[in-house]
């Protein structure tokens, strides 16, 4: 399995780069400017739960932020309202009115669990902003960084109910980007030229969650749902009586409504892609892709036999590009990205997220010792 690659340790002489800031209402841009605040530095610490000790990240230039795909209909505030929706209920968090006074402020840090890439950051700030405008957070990495296990990444400070109340939500969903942005880069390292694209096959109401991920993991998207790419599957060329109907339809389809979108064809067998290439070679066409469905054919031994598929590439000859979809894995992409296609597609970029997410992530809260009130406790995957 490739190495997924590792930064050096910070050492004792480094300084920290950290980002604090009044929480957006909207996802920072690369020029927003962030009111400084200065934090509580007094924790209380829990002996109880002994873990790696904190390390700070090393000073690093900031980031442009990774903007979410560009989508129609898709709101990410009412996504986050159906997630706090779901904890609150009819009757908001009945333990924290019970156990916590409501002038109670506390600061909880995040925590690395275990080495991988951090994603979700900008989603964690629209989330904590929408519970409360008023809790200040100070991140000191930005999405796409790798990070080690035992680092602190980030702190938010505030009005403790506000801080418990986001704390799942927001782990929820930045453990879930974070594997599929961890298994995206490591993928993405591998398949190099090649690039990974994830497929359509994400969780009903988070496609653009988890496309955002595949982003942050520097991995590309494919289409975002049925309208914004013209996808010619078997089932549309076994409707339209073969690939030359199927594309002729979707071309006239195209020119009549004055539409200017991706096409892609899939085949499956190097008669079908000579089939493509001679209408492309015979008609005016809006084709920009051909799929080569299931032309990596595994082995006995657990390898992978790649001849169809390089064939099919020196077939096709740049013409169009070219996208590797069937049996790829974290040990086959590189073969696969050395037949020179253009894309590799791969649902399990996503569907695998939570074997390293769940764990990826620990959120540690503690008291403002001034206040002199409340509990410090752990959150990291109940």
């Amino acid at each position: 399995m490739p190495a997924i690659p590792t930064a050096p340790a910070p050492g004792p002489d480094r300084f920290l780069l950290a980002r604090r800031h009044r929480l957006p209402s909207s996802i920072p841009s690369p020029s927003s400017n962030h009111q400084r605040q200065r934090l509580p530095t007094r924790l209380l610490r829990l002996p109880a739960r002994p873990r790696a000790a904190p390390m700070f990240a090393e000073a690093r230039p900031p980031a442009s932020p990774v903007a979410p795909p560009a989508h129609p209909t898709y709101d990410l505030r009412a996504v986050i309202a159906l997630a706090l929706s779901e904890d609150a209920g009819d009757r908001g968090d009945v333990s924290c009115l019970a156990t916590i006074p409501s002038d109670v402020e506390a600061e909880a840090t995040f925590i690395a669990k275990a080495d991988g890439v951090i994603a979700g950051i900008s989603l964690a700030d629209m989330i904590l902003n929408q519970v409360d405008s008023s809790l200040k957070v100070e991140w000191f990495e930005s999405d796409g960084n790798y990070v080690h296990k035992g680092l602190q990444f980030g702190k938010v400070y505030g009005c403790a109910r506000s801080i418990i109340v986001a704390e799942r939500v927001v782990l929820n969903f930045m453990q879930r980007m974070s594997g599929i942005a961890t298994l995206t880069k490591a993928m993405s390292d591998a398949a190099r030229p090649a690039c990974i694209l994830e497929t359509r096959k994400t969780a009903p109401g988070l496609r653009l969650v988890d496309k955002w991920a595949v982003l942050i993991g520097g991995g590309k998207n494919h289409r975002l749902g049925l309208f914004d790419m013209v996808m010619i599957k078997d089932n549309h060329i076994s409707v339209a009586g073969g690939i030359a109907n199927a594309m002729r339809s979707v071309d006239q389809f195209l020119d009549k409504e004055k539409l200017t979108i991706p096409v892609e064809v899939e085949t499956r067998t190097l008669e079908e892609v000579k089939d493509v290439l001679k209408y492309a070679a015979e008609n005016r066409t809006s084709l920009t892709r051909i799929m080569l469905d299931n032309m990596v054919v595994p082995l006995p031994n657990g390898d992978v036999d790649v001849s169809m598929l390089k064939d099919a590439v020196q077939l096709i000859n740049g013409r169009f590009e070219t996208e590797a979809s069937g049996n790829v894995t974290i040990d086959t992409v590189k073969k696969i990205g050395e037949t020179g296609v253009t894309y590799i597609s791969r649902q399990q970029n996503v569907e695998r997220n939570n074997l390293q997410g769940r764990s990826l992530l620990a959120y540690v809260l503690a008291p403002d010792l001034e206040a002199g009130k409340g509990a410090a406790a752990v959150f990291c995957g109940r």
